[in-house]
């Protein structure tokens, strides 16, 4: 049995991003190419949607602390919703801030050029996870609140 090209493997966040992501900037919409012409005639600019979903695609920049190669540690996320996802997280650093994903796919496909080609992935995400707080025990026995990324 053959898998089509382009299938969806869902996936579970902490599997796929073990140390998380840190969102770098903010969500955006995935606009379609607009040539020189289109602009110069005021043509309205489309946002893309997804074939399999219908639903409107936004983008989000995100860095991956897990990466150990430095050009494979930012990347785009493609997220799925008909309304722009909104972090549900506070920013660590002005325009970062570290964030979980709900609803993660991962497409497999080849990049690179030549034969400097690897296995990468494209990653689509229904929205944010909420923030969930754990309390932990600290050495002193106490209870303490850490706030896990969302």
């Amino acid at each position: 049995m053959a898998i089509d090209k382009g299938h969806r493997f869902g996936i579970d966040f902490d599997d796929a991003f073990p140390q998380g992501l840190v969102m770098v900037g903010e969500v955006s919409p995935d606009n379609e190419y607009q040539s020189r012409e289109d602009r110069a005639a005021n043509r309205p600019v489309r946002q893309r949607v997804d074939e399999v979903t219908g639903k409107r695609q936004w983008k989000v920049m995100v860095t991956d602390p897990a990466e150990t190669r430095a050009k494979r540690a930012s990347f785009e996320i493609t997220l799925l919703a008909d309304v722009q996802p909104v972090p549900t997280t506070s920013e660590a650093l002005p325009g970062m801030r570290p964030i979980e994903l709900d609803g993660l796919t991962a497409e497999p496909r080849v990049a690179g050029q030549g034969e400097f080609k690897y296995q990468s992935y494209v990653f689509r995400a229904t929205g944010f996870k909420q923030a969930t707080s754990n309390a932990k025990p600290s050495r002193s026995g106490g209870a303490g609140e850490t706030a896990k990324a969302a």
